[in-house]
């Protein structure tokens, strides 16, 4: 194996990222004749942070792979102030054959990732969230059959979904239109990689503030909450985030058979309306369906006897 890591999309080339959409494919189709390939194998959850999808699509691809789970939540982390992530990451190397961590801060995951033994998943910081750009990605692949020719627009908060977004559409050369508010643009050393990653595979990148601009002839239209977990804005803030709202207006300027993405969970009628999102146009619920499929893709890839340095 390439990389015993998957802390953000950085860690994965043109080549892994494809070999992964294969392997998806087929195990969506099921056309993977395995039986139980991660029998007796479990995957320790470090989640500060409670969820579903990234949770359920964890457990749920451990189980259909023969292998199993062990929870931990905030009530069992308290935080980080228990126990350091080096004692942790010690520890669960000597229980776990892998680690899937959900963290506020991207540092935790980074530091788990330093002193595990075992691979260690980035399931969301507040800085990356791969395995959910790859399961939209992969998403857009399936819909369109190819990533040729295709304009992504994302418009909203410059957060950690932006910033994977960002990683995995210069990676595999599809050109990325990000429209945010002034105030809240995705971080500049995360553009600058993205951006030089781009331009080697022949995509294009371009961070702006016009959500118009960004969403014209665009094949897809991406947008996220606009307060993310675990963070606070005053209202007067929320305030520059108006132009953004992805509404019939919006998406009327992109391609006619353009589609509509949201990682999920959505505040309907605030960074989204109900008429978008529970349009024909919208794949969201084929987002979340393939968070399961990319993520037993990723297992077995790193489980099935990789081991860390």
């Amino acid at each position: 194996m390439a990389i015993h890591h998957l802390l953000s999309l950085t860690d994965l080339s043109r080549q892994e990222i494809e070999a992964l959409f294969e392997l998806t494919s087929l195990l969506k189709k099921r056309k993977v004749r395995v039986s139980q390939p991660l029998a007796g194998k479990t995957l320790g959850l470090v989640f500060q942070k409670p969820s579903v999808r990234t949770r359920l699509s964890f457990e749920i691809g451990m189980y259909q792979l023969g292998g199993q789970c062990a929870y931990l939540g905030p009530e069992d982390l308290g935080q980080g102030q228990r126990e350091s992530a080096k004692d942790m990451a010690r520890v669960l190397s000597r229980y776990v054959n892998g680690i899937a961590a959900r963290t506020f801060a991207h540092r935790d995951v980074v530091e788990l990732a330093q002193w595990a033994t075992v691979p260690v998943i980035n399931g969301l910081s507040d800085t990356h969230h791969p395995c959910q750009a790859l399961a939209d990605l992969f998403t857009i692949l399936e819909h369109f059959g190819s990533l040729k020719s295709l304009k992504v627009a994302y418009v909203g908060d410059g957060n950690n979904v932006c910033h994977s977004l960002m990683h995995g559409c210069a990676l595999l050369g599809v050109p990325l239109a990000v429209a945010t508010p002034r105030q809240f643009p995705p971080e500049p050393a995360v553009v600058e990689e993205a951006r030089l990653a781009a331009k080697r595979s022949g995509g294009a990148l371009t961070v702006a503030t016009d959500p118009k601009a960004a969403v014209a002839g665009a094949s897809v239209i991406y947008t996220d909450v606009w307060v993310s977990m675990g963070q606070q804005r005053p209202k007067a803030q929320l305030k520059a985030f108006g132009p953004f709202q992805v509404n019939k207006t919006l998406t009327a300027l992109a391609d006619t058979r353009h589609v509509v993405m949201h990682c999920l969970p959505a505040h309907r009628g605030v960074e989204i309306t109900d008429d978008v999102l529970d349009s024909p146009h919208s794949v969201v619920y084929d987002q979340a369906e393939n968070r399961l499929h990319i993520q037993k893709a990723i297992l077995l890839w790193l489980l099935r006897g990789a081991r860390a340095k």
